[in-house]
């Protein structure tokens, strides 16, 4: 879906993100190598086994590890997870759609950077999330600012004149979630702001 474009922009070459309607946007996918201002909301939160999914470069899940949390990164880019075990943490190139292990079983599952947005189908990923965590477990997603619209875009990765595939990816906003949440078997139980970013915990 990504591609090879993806791990290209994670060494730090120029990709853009191209909309449908000719909008182009940076990735620069390369600044999830570090920690994020913010990122101490999720990682604060999980104190049991965790599964982040869409882990790319895996700055969570290495800083899960390094507190002594159970985390697995998954990611289907081969680079991301190459880099995520480089740093110390444990990571597998998996689709969240496909097998997973532990599922049933994980006490937290995370969707940072926009990744509750994974396949253009929100309540999709939802619904997949709710057979990944264990009964009681959370989801924590990062999410679009309140009075933000909520988005289904037909998207691709270009750089120069080399363009990836185009795939669906969503935007959410924090506003619309409870309703999301609702028909795929979670609740929204906590909302949260910081430095800029909205937060949401889904039990």
């Amino acid at each position: 879906m990504i591609g090879p474009l993806y791990a290209e922009s994670l060494r730090g070459a120029p990709v853009d993100l191209e909309y449908a309607d000719g909008r182009r946007v940076p990735l620069d996918a390369s600044r999830w190598l570090e920690p994020i201002d913010g990122d101490e909301v999720m990682v604060s939160r999980c104190v049991a086994p965790t599964l982040d999914v869409g882990s790319g470069p895996g700055r969570l899940t290495v800083a899960l590890t390094r507190r002594g949390v159970a985390a697995l990164g998954i990611d289907v880019t081969p680079q991301a997870v190459r880099l995520t075990r480089r740093a110390g943490g444990l990571a597998l190139c998996r689709d969240v759609f496909g097998r997973v292990p532990g599922s049933g079983r994980w006490a937290t599952a995370l969707l940072a950077d926009g990744n509750i947005g994974i396949g253009g189908d929100p309540v999709a990923l939802l619904r997949r999330m709710r057979e990944l965590v264990r009964p009681g477990g959370e989801v924590i997603a990062e999410v679009a600012a309140p009075g933000t619209g909520s988005t289904v875009d037909l998207v691709r990765l270009r750089r120069d004149g080399v363009a990836g595939p185009w795939f669906r990816w969503a935007g959410v906003s924090a506003t619309d979630l409870p309703a999301l949440a609702g028909v795929s078997g979670f609740t929204m139980t906590g909302r949260q702001e910081r430095s800029g970013r909205w937060f949401a915990v889904l039990s």
